[in-house]
C-alpha cells in the first residue's frame, strides 16, 4: 500500500511539474513585421511552377 502511494505521488509530481514552466515568465512582446517588399521573386517563382505543371501535363498526355 505504501509502494502505491508513493508511485502515484511520483506521477502526480511528474505531471505537475510541467506546470511549473508557466510561472517562469511573461510572454514576448511581438516583433513589428518587416514591410512589405515586392522583388519579383514570388512572381517567377509562380510562373517557374506553372511551367513544370504544364510540362508535367504534357508529358503525361504524350507518354
Amino acid at each position: 500500500m505504501t509502494c502505491i502511494k508513493a508511485w502515484a505521488l511520483f506521477v502526480i509530481g511528474f505531471f505537475l511539474s510541467g506546470f511549473m514552466q508557466l510561472s517562469h515568465g511573461q510572454a514576448q512582446a511581438p516583433v513589428a513585421a518587416p514591410p512589405m517588399s515586392n522583388d519579383g521573386t514570388a512572381v517567377d517563382q509562380g510562373v517557374a511552377y506553372a511551367l513544370m505543371l504544364i510540362a508535367l501535363i504534357v508529358t503525361y498526355l504524350i507518354h
